[in-house]
């Protein structure tokens, strides 16, 4: 069978056993911030067994796409040094959710292997949980395995959990002989790590609940949750010993193959780079198309990592240009039909790897020169070890990853100072951090005063709680003119500075109107710890004084329109790039809105007019904006709310919901109607960094200026141009080329002077001089221009040498020219004269031996420069 075959017919059995068979889910958990990758076909169905979550079916099957490259599941050291590691995977899987439990699972299991895919019973193991006398039975009962191959195992084998605590239950493998053949020794047997038994499927029974205290509660509903490696089954059912051997990975391979030149052999150093690579670029792919981009945080930097670790071993099959990416085009041919988002994005995930090979490739070659010149001392040394200092300059200035040091020092039975390198990047950090500027009120404030934001008024009568001054230190009163941090008891009508929305700005004031602080800032130091910086503008504020709290209603509005444009924008920007698209950072400001997003080229003007107009047709249909306070956010994932990843999320969450269009984890404040935006306008789109644009754009009155400034614009150029607006970019057009072709006929005609000037001189030299040596200055526009004339002097003065000036954009020019007879004769260069003639007159310049140029600062010494040619060349070649 063929990979695609086995796949769909894993899925066709279970469809014949009443099982809704669901796509995978995207290897980036988007509505789950906790998880780098989806690493189990269980992950889209975690709140289910968390008893938090349901789904219209019982009984469910896929293939999920898995990555797993951290935490107690990372796999990318093995990959490549063995036949069955893979940083990406697929799962395929089988579910009940209180449905049916360990007689089905079993019994179609058996059923699945020995009677559709004719699996060798002899061949076949099952393990069971040691207490679990019901697997065992059921295994007895309701198949004909033979008794002697079901054996009961641990804790550490067969019992399987969540976490700490939650759902659990004991589980129950299958194994698959590959043969005696492939024993290690007479007494290899089944549980032998030698690679002769391999696990296939692993059937889970979720009947627990693991407490606090440790004990086990029997669950009320029990689940079954099932996983079975695609990559190795498909190696058992093609008969092949090696997952790069099966039709999976042979197109990949032979592709690498027909790159390199070289052949794929199992055993060797070549045959490690080619699983590398063709394990690699599944990841990448499948990883890209679902949204991921190289960074270098979080999920980013893993991506970064694998690329990197693949060129390196393209390195080893002596590829020194950029070439990971041109493996898309055959994983798509292979895998397009099944997951057609990889098909779909085939083009810009290959534009993204061949970006971040270009990037890595500039200093590769010189940082592997360097690790080993390391390596070689290491051993000199006796030490065997790679310092952590070395290898942190390694990863600080060539971009290598720890983990890929560390690989080429095991590859050289070398070690790695992981401390050393630890040490150095903590201190680094440090570096870093006593750069930033402190803003008054870090880290400062009293802790027991806790104060709530209050999202519904924006004045409200409190009382002081507490002063503290700009050194931390809390104060009774405050006097005018002193800057200081107030916290207000229980409540505040300010927002503080979060979530990329600037705090709010406004004024303190007593019961009479009487401004007592303008508050300039406000902060949130802790949970529930609102710092307000105040200036002192009246006699004094005193601990416990009543005061009105005010919020700068106008500049608050405009914020709320910015934030809530945002999230128009976002979900506007998903789609019309794709749902790649991901917050990297914002600032809502007053005064305009800054949006950072992972997108990997420079939007057209065509993107970002549709961006601009679907925000716009938003913002004209005037839907309501529902913010929905104390959610549980298991409750909210379930609901599709656009979480951002690495964000920290309490049980309970506040949501933004804007009809049916957008719908996201925000503690902001917004706008009520979304057509009380007004106007939305993109002012720019720009690079922050390989990976991330950056969006700024206007809303409201600032849009709405915005526009009458071009319309008048617009105006101005039609009455100076004399023409309507639908003929304006032609005339503009025309009036370009119409400068154009009159710059092109004055060049022409300054050429022509200046070679008929350039004839006469030449004529003169070759009368007068012996050798002939010609100096002068041109009225030219560039460089080029005197180079081709210094072409034209060598052609013709053969036996002798030039020096050609020119006044161009504020400083001085000189080309020096020497002929073919007398650089061959007399061995005169024109750089050897450039560089002394540029001591001379404070220049700096330098060439070839037959042409050369220079650079003066000071355009006043051209004449100068030209009037020591000739003693310059007399000199240095004494004639």
């Amino acid at each position: 069978m063929l990979s695609n075959e086995i796949r769909q017919s894993f899925l066709d059995f279970f469809k014949s056993k009443k099982h809704h068979i669901v796509p995978s889910a995207p290897v980036i958990p988007a509505q789950d911030p906790t998880l780098l990758f989806t690493n189990a076909g269980m992950n889209q169905f975690k709140e289910v067994f968390l008893g938090i979550g349901t789904r219209e079916y019982t009984r469910v099957a896929d293939s999920q796409k898995c990555i797993r490259v951290g935490g107690k599941h990372n796999d990318i050291e093995e990959v490549g040094a063995d036949t069955y590691h893979h940083t990406f995977f697929e799962m395929l899987g089988n579910w009940s959710f209180g449905d049916y439990y360990k007689k089905e699972a079993i019994t179609w299991a058996w059923e699945l292997f020995t009677e559709v895919w004719k699996l060798e019973k002899d061949r076949l193991y099952a393990t069971v949980f040691r207490e679990d006398d019901e697997a065992e039975e059921l295994w007895l009962s309701e198949t004909d395995i033979a008794k002697e191959r079901v054996s009961r195992l641990d804790e550490k084998d067969n019992f399987w959990e969540m976490g700490d605590t939650g759902p659990c239950g004991p589980c129950s493998e299958i194994h698959y002989d590959y043969g005696e053949e492939y024993s290690c020794g007479p007494d290899c047997e089944m549980g032998c790590e030698c690679g002769r038994f391999v696990e296939l499927w692993n059937l889970v029974f979720i009947q627990y609940n693991r407490e606090d205290d440790g004990s086990l509660v029997e669950l009320p509903a029990k689940h079954v949750d099932t996983g079975m490696g695609f990559e190795r089954i498909t190696a058992v059912l093609q008969g092949k010993r090696s997952n790069y051997d099966t039709d999976i990975f042979t197109p990949i391979m032979d592709a690498v193959s027909e790159m390199t030149g070289l052949k794929y052999e199992e055993e060797t150093y070549v045959g490690v780079a080619f699983r590398v690579l063709a394990d690699h670029i599944r990841a990448l792919t499948f990883a890209i198309a679902d949204g991921a981009l190289p960074s270098n945080e979080g999920r980013g930097y893993v991506l970064r990592r694998i690329l990197r670790r693949g060129a390196r071993y393209g390195r080893e099959l002596n590829m020194h240009e950029p070439f990971i990416y041109k493996l898309v085009d055959p994983l798509v041919e292979k895998l397009g039909k099944v997951y057609p988002e990889i098909k779909d994005s085939a083009e810009y995930i290959a534009k993204v790897i061949r970006s971040e090979e270009e990037s890595f490739g500039k200093t590769l070659d010189r940082g592997i020169e360097i690790f080993n010149r390391l390596a070689d001392n290491a051993v000199k040394s006796g030490n065997n070890k790679i310092p952590g200092k070395d290898a942190f300059q390694l990863y600080d200035t060539y971009g290598f990853p720890l983990d890929l040091t560390e690989l080429m020092a095991r590859e050289k039975k070398l070690s790695v100072d992981t401390d050393g390198f630890d040490n150095e990047m903590a201190e680094q950090k440090k570096r870093s951090f006593s750069k930033k500027t402190m803003t008054v009120g870090d880290g400062f404030g009293d802790d027991d005063i806790t104060t709530k934001f209050d999202y519904i008024l924006e004045e409200l009568t409190t009382s002081v709680a507490a002063i503290i001054d700009v050194d931390g230190k809390e104060l009774k009163s405050a006097q005018k003119g002193m800057e200081v941090n107030v916290q207000l008891k229980d409540s505040t009508p300010f927002y503080p500075e979060a979530g990329g929305q600037v705090g709010d700005t406004g004024t303190f004031t007593r019961k009479d109107g009487t401004v007592i602080a303008e508050i300039l800032e406000t902060q949130k130091t802790g949970e529930d710890k609102i710092l307000h910086r105040a200036k002192i503008v009246d006699t004094a504020l005193e601990t416990g004084e009543q005061v009105v709290a005010s919020v700068d209603r106008v500049r608050r509005l405009d914020i709320r329109r910015n934030h809530t444009a945002t999230h128009l924008m976002h979900k506007a920007l998903k789609e019309v790039l794709g749902t790649h698209v991901q917050q990297a950072g914002s600032l809502v400001a007053p005064d305009y809105l800054r949006f950072d997003f992972n997108h990997f080229q420079k939007m057209t003007d065509e993107e970002i007019e549709k961006v601009e107009a679907q925000v716009n047709g938003m913002i004209r249909r005037n839907t309501p904006v529902e913010p929905l306070d104390n959610v549980p956010f298991n409750e909210a994932k379930e609901r599709g709310a656009v979480a951002l990843f690495g964000e920290k999320y309490g049980d309970r969450v506040r949501m933004i919901r804007i009809g049916d269009y957008s719908l996201e984890l925000c503690g902001g404040t917004h706008i009520d109607y979304i057509g009380n935006i007004g106007e939305f306008r993109i002012v720019s789109e720009t690079a922050v960094s390989a990976g991330v644009r950056r969006i700024v754009a206007e809303t409201g009155i600032k849009a709405q200026k915005r526009t009458e400034e071009e319309r008048k614009t617009l105006a101005h150029l039609k009455e100076i141009l004399n023409t309507d607006t639908p003929e304006l970019a032609g005339r503009i057009e025309s009036l370009l080329e119409e400068r154009k072709n009159l710059e092109k006929t004055i060049k022409e005609i300054s050429q022509k002077s200046a070679e008929g000037e350039l004839e006469g001189m030449i004529d003169s030299a070759l009368k007068d001089g012996d050798p002939p040596l010609l100096a002068s200055e041109f009225t030219v526009s560039s460089v080029d221009e005197l180079k081709e004339m210094g072409d034209t002097v060598r052609m013709k003065m053969p036996g002798g040498a030039a020096l050609l000036g020119a006044a161009i954009e504020d400083k001085a020019m000189l080309v020096c020219v020497v002929g073919d007879r007398i650089m061959q004769e007399s061995k005169w260069q024109a750089g050897a004269i450039v560089k002394e003639l540029s001591k001379k007159i404070g220049g700096g310049g330098g060439g070839r031996p037959h042409m050369a140029t220079a650079g003066i600062k000071d355009p006043s010494k051209l004449k100068e420069a030209i009037e020591l040619f000739p003693e310059v060349i007399k000199s240095i070649y004494n004639i």
